[in-house]
């Protein structure tokens, strides 16, 4: 019998319905993402690309409520690793985020870093390794940006290692957590990301359990990665090759994933996103169904 994992709230995102930017002609409509998330029996979301839901709170709460939905973290982007120039374009994204997410009663600003390589085009934006310098310009800026976030909008920073980003891997992401303060910031661990760089997440909660104050679940596809890294395939070509893959049909298995995080003893979402930008519009729902039927076949 699975074991019941009583601390861990499962929710889905816009991205598990091929969501990637507030307004795109290959993009379900937002009417029907909540209709459908809802219909696949969760009850948490994430805002997704701002701009994608309404941004009046008083209209995005009438629409959830509606649905009997509640969100549980907003998300932004940012390049910290550039230095203090960074900041102001910085806040004022959040600013515009973080607002809304207060409003909504949910605790939690996803925060992802910017990517060295354009997930479009393959364009190597930047050196893919940071500098020492880079390092404490990033460690130095999410502290700031944690406490700020916190001081000014009562949330909790959570920085999502991504692929294609500065914190990808397992050494980057150590590196990371080692260079920052646990009291104002912590990570959202997403599983396929991490996966997708050679990390270990049941490995992770296990070493750096205080550290994990998030999780997105999602698998990747072993033999579609295989040729990704060999060929150093981009994340956005990747995503259309189906390296991010239907639960629970790749790595790492979530069932120990979720049991690992369970017994961390503290109230964790767990926020399912796979990546499928683009897709057909009728393609989401059956899976969000099938996948919530293979969680709570785990416990959740």
């Amino acid at each position: 019998m699975a074991v019941a994992l009583d601390r861990i709230r499962v929710g889905s995102a816009p991205d598990s319905w091929g969501v990637w930017f507030p307004d795109d002609s290959q993009q379900v409509p937002w009417q029907r993402f909540l209709d459908e998330v809802a219909e696949a029996g969760y009850s948490w979301i994430e805002l997704g690309p701002y701009g994608y839901l309404p941004t009046d709170p008083a209209r995005l709460t009438d629409e959830v409520r509606s649905r009997g939905l509640k969100v549980s973290a907003g998300t932004i982007f940012c390049g910290l690793h550039r230095g203090p120039s960074e900041w102001n374009s910085t806040w004022e994204q959040v600013s515009r985020v973080a607002a809304l997410t207060q409003a909504m009663d949910a605790k939690h600003l996803v925060v992802i870093p910017s990517f060295w390589r354009d997930d479009k085009t393959a364009e190597i934006l930047e050196p893919p390794e940071l500098t020492t310098e880079q390092w404490g310009h990033l460690t130095r800026g999410m502290e700031r940006l944690g406490r700020e976030v916190k001081e000014t909008y009562g949330l909790d920073i959570v920085v999502h290692p991504h692929a294609d980003t500065h914190i990808d891997t397992e050494e980057h992401v150590e590196r990371f957590l080692d260079s920052t303060d646990s009291g104002l910031v912590n990570l959202c661990l997403d599983t396929g990301h991490y996966a997708y760089c050679g990390g270990d997440s049941v490995k992770l909660i296990e070493t750096y359990g205080e550290r994990i104050g998030y999780l997105h679940l999602k698998q990747v596809d072993p033999e579609i990665l295989a040729d990704v890294v060999k060929n150093e395939i981009p994340f956005g070509p990747a995503v259309q090759r189906g390296v991010m893959c239907e639960p629970p049909a790749g790595v790492p298995e979530l069932g120990p994933v979720l049991t690992a995080a369970q017994k961390l003893g503290v109230d964790l979402f767990a926020i399912v996103e796979q990546d499928m930008y683009p897709c057909e519009p009728d393609k989401p729902l059956p899976i969000a169904v099938r996948t919530r039927k293979f969680l709570r076949s785990c416990g959740a």
